[in-house]
C-alpha cells in the first residue's frame, strides 16, 4: 500500500495511492497518518476498506492538488551520518564503526514538491537524497536486526537538505546545519514494506538544474535499515510515526572540487526505486 497526504499545507487529508493519477480518500476512516494511526496497526487497518472502494470505483483524480509529506509531523526525525562508504570518502571522513546519530527538528518536514528555503546567513546549502524509514510501533531494545522488520511501517523518499557551514563550522553540531525550515522534503508516498522487493537494493538519484549529481544504491549502505533500527533501539525509544533518514550516497555539493552550493532559483529533482520522485525549487531567505 502507498500512503499519501493530499491538500493545502496544514490541511492535508490521508489518502491511498491507486496509480499515478488516482487515489482513494480515507479521511473518513483515519484522522491522519500520525502516531495514533501507526500505533493502531497502520496500513493493515485500511486494506479491506481500500480494496472495496477501488472495486466500487470510489476513486478520485489527483489533478493539480498539492501532495504533502506522507506522514504527519513525527515525534522525532533521526538521521544517520556517513552511511555510504563512498560518501564518507568524498567528505574526507572515516567510515564509521557504528551508526552516527544526529537529529533534525520535526518541523523541517515538508511535501515532496514544496519549495526549499535557504536560511539567513547561509553560504553552503547542500542536497542529500536519502531513504527514510517510518517506525510502525513503539520500539526499544530489539534483540536482533531481524526483529526490526516488524517495527517498520514503511519507507519514503527524503531530501536531507543541509547547511554545511552551520553543520561543520559552528562548533561541529550537525543539527544546526540540518534543522532550518523546509530542510526535510519527504514523499510523494510512504510505501509499506510489502511493496519493496529488497530495501537493501534500491537505486537512487538526484539532479540539480537537470544535471545528475547523485547516483547510488542502498546496496552500498554501511548499515542497512534493519541494523539501523536495531541499533537505535538500544539507546532510545522509537515511537510510531518517527522518521529515520538513513544517509546519502556520493555526489553532494560539498564533495565537488570546488564545492557546488544551492542558489535561489535552482531546482532539485530526486527519486528512489518504488518510492517515486520529487521536485523542489530553491528560494531565498526570509
Amino acid at each position: 500500500m502507498f500512503l499519501m497526504r493530499i491538500g493545502a499545507l496544514g490541511a492535508e487529508k490521508p489518502a491511498v495511492r491507486v496509480d499515478d493519477t488516482r487515489y482513494v480518500d480515507v479521511s473518513d476512516l483515519v484522522t491522519d497518518f500520525n502516531e495514533a494511526f501507526f500505533a493502531a496497526g497502520g496500513a493493515a487497518t485500511l486494506t479491506a476498506a481500500v480494496a472495496g472502494r477501488i472495486a466500487a470505483g470510489d476513486v478520485h483524480e489527483l489533478g493539480d492538488q498539492r501532495i504533502g509529506a506522507p506522514i504527519a509531523r513525527p515525534h522525532q526525525i533521526l538521521c544517520i551520518g556517513l552511511n555510504y562508504s563512498d560518501h564518507a570518502a568524498e567528505t574526507g571522513q572515516a567510515v564509521p564503526s557504528e551508526p552516527i546519530l544526529f537529529t533534525k527538528s520535526p518541523n523541517t518536514l515538508v511535501g515532496p514538491y514544496d519549495d526549499v528555503r535557504i536560511p539567513r546567513g547561509s553560504t553552503k546549502t547542500d542536497w542529500e537524497v536519502e531513504l527514510g524509514i517510518v517506525i510502525g510501533r513503539r520500539t526499544s531494545y530489539l534483540g536482533t536486526p531481524a526483529d526490526a522488520a516488524a517495527a517498520i511501517a514503511g519507507y519514503v523518499l527524503v531530501n536531507d537538505v543541509s547547511e554545511r557551514a552551520f553543520q561543520m563550522e559552528r562548533g561541529g553540531q550537525w543539527s544546526k546545519g540540518k534543522s532550518a525550515e523546509t530542510f526535510n522534503p519527504a514523499g510523494p508516498w510512504l510505501a509499506t514494506p510489502d511493496e519493496i522487493p529488497d530495501v537493501r537494493d534500491l537505486g537512487m538519484w538526484l539532479d540539480v538544474n537537470g544535471v545528475r549529481r547523485q547516483t547510488g544504491t542502498t546496496a552500498t549502505m554501511v548499515f542497512d535499515p534493519y541494523v539501523i533500527v536495531h541499533h537505535l533501539s538500544q539507546f532510545l525509544i522509537l515511537e510510531p510515526g518517527d522518521l529515520i533518514n538513513t544517509g546519502t550516497p556520493p555526489g553532494v555539493g560539498m564533495g565537488f572540487k570546488p564545492p557546488v552550493w544551492l542558489q535561489p532559483g535552482d531546482v532539485m529533482e530526486l527519486g528512489i526505486d518504488h518510492l517515486g520522485r520529487a521536485r523542489q525549487r530553491v528560494i531565498g531567505p526570509r
